[in-house]
C-alpha cells in the first residue's frame, strides 16, 4: 500500500468518526507534542470533536506552542471515543495509558520499529518526522495550514531531526521546513523557545551527567542517579536530549545516557553518527527507535544496566569496553 492509499484509509476512518483521542508515547518530544497538536487542528477544521491526552505532561519548552495546554495528561482513558489516534507508538503500551484496549485504533507512525497494531496503519519510515506525515495528511485532508499548525509541524521537524543533523535529513526535508515557514512558521522565535528556554534545573541535572562522561574509543556514555536527580530538582523532560553533548565530541560514534528511575530501573538513550543501527540495539531490550537514535528501559540497577548495554556494544561493535565505572560511582 502507497502513501496516498494510506493517506485515504486514514482518512476514510476519520470521516466516519465524529469524535477522536490523538495521543502518543510517553514521555514526549517534540514531534509528539507538535504533530499531536497539529493533527487535532486538522480534525477540528474537518468538523470533528477532538481531546488530547498524555500521560506524561507537556515538556516546559513546548508549552508556548499554541493550544499545548489543551493536552490533557491523564493514565487512563474512560470517555468515548468513536477512533484514537496513535503518533508515534509501536504499540497502544508505547503511551503508557490505561482503556485503549477495545477501541477503534489508528496508527501513524515513522519509526523503523513501528508495528502494525491499529485497525489502520500508516507507517512510512522515511517521513524525517512523524509531523511530515500529519502534515501530508493535512494537506490530502483539504485543510488550511495555519501559522498555529505550521508553528507546530515546524517545531516537531526542527527537533526530530536533531536540527537537521540526522541522517536522513535531505533536500526533502528543507523542502517541508521551508512550506512550513511559508505557512508562517518563524524559525527564530521557534528555535528560541526550543533551545534557550530551558530551567535552571536541566542545567544543573546536565551537569551532573557530564561529571560522570566515560568514553572508549568512538563511544561514550554518562549517567545520572535518581539522587541526582532530586538533587537538582530535575523532572523527568529534563532529560532529553542531554545524550546530545557525549555524541558531540570528536571522534564518538556512539553515545548511551543512562538515567536511574525512582524503582532503580534504568532509561537509556542512545544516539549514532552512522556507523551502527541503534535501533537495533533497542530493539534487542525491548525498546526501539531510528536508525542514529533510539532507547529502551533496562531492569537496572545502574551497574548492571551499563555492563548490559556496553556489553552489547562491544558485541555489535567488535570492542571490548568495560563497564565498571558505574559500579565505582554509585
Amino acid at each position: 500500500m502507497d502513501k496516498l492509499d494510506n493517506i485515504h484509509e486514514i482518512l476514510s476512518a476519520i470521516e466516519q468518526s465524529d469524535r477522536l483521542l490523538v495521543t502518543a508515547h510517553a514521555r514526549p518530544d517534540g514531534d509528539a507534542v507538535g504533530s499531536m497538536l497539529a493533527m487535532a487542528m486538522v480534525l477540528e477544521q474537518l468538523g470533528k470533536q477532538v481531546d488530547m491526552v498524555s500521560c506524561d505532561r507537556v515538556p516546559p519548552i513546548y508549552r508556548a506552542l499554541p493550544c499545548a495546554p489543551r493536552i490533557r495528561q491523564a493514565c487512563k482513558v474512560e470517555e468515548h471515543y468513536d477512533a484514537v489516534i496513535l503518533l508515534e507508538c509501536d504499540g497502544i503500551e508505547r503511551s503508557r495509558l490505561d482503556g485503549l484496549e477495545g477501541r477503534f485504533l489508528i496508527n501513524i507512525d515513522h519509526h523503523v520499529s513501528g508495528r502494525p497494531f491499529g485497525h489502520v496503519n500508516w507507517i512510512d519510515q522515511k517521513a524525517c518526522a512523524v509531523a511530515e506525515m500529519v502534515y501530508d495528511l493535512a494537506l490530502a485532508a483539504g485543510a488550511r495550514v495555519t501559522p498555529e499548525m505550521a508553528t507546530c509541524l515546524y517545531t516537531a521537524v526542527l527537533t526530530d531531526t536533531g536540527s537537521f543533523c540526522y541522517a536522513g535529513t535531505d533536500m526533502h526535508t528543507f523542502e517541508l521546513a521551508g512550506d512550513l515557514v511559508r505557512h508562517g512558521a518563524n524559525p527564530m522565535v521557534i528555535a528560541q523557545n526550543t533551545y534557550f528556554a530551558h530551567p535552571e534545573s536541566k542545567m544543573l541535572l546536565l551537569g551532573a551527567a557530564l561529571s560522570n562522561l566515560r568514553r572508549e574509543g568512538n563511544v561514550a556514555w554518562m549517567w545520572v542517579t535518581h539522587e541526582d536527580m532530586q538533587r537538582t530538582h530535575a523532572a523527568e523532560e529534563d532529560c532529553e536530549g542531554l545524550v546530545n553533548y557525549a555524541i558531540a565530541i570528536s571522534g564518538v560514534e556512539i553515545a548511551v545516557f543512562l538515567r536511574e528511575l525512582p524503582d532503580r530501573k534504568v532509561r537509556l538513550s542512545i544516539r549514532s553518527k552512522g556507523v551502527l543501527n541503534v535501533a537495533n540495539v533497542a530493539e534487542s531490550f525491548g525498546g526501539g527507535g531510528h536508525h542514529h537514535a533510539s532507547g529502551c528501559t533496562l531492569p537496572g540497577p545502574l551497574p548492571v544496566a551499563e555492563e548490559q548495554i556496553l556489553a552489547c556494544l562491544s558485541t555489535q561493535l567488535g570492542l571490548r569496553l568495560q563497564g565498571q565505572h558505574v559500579a565505582r560511582a554509585v
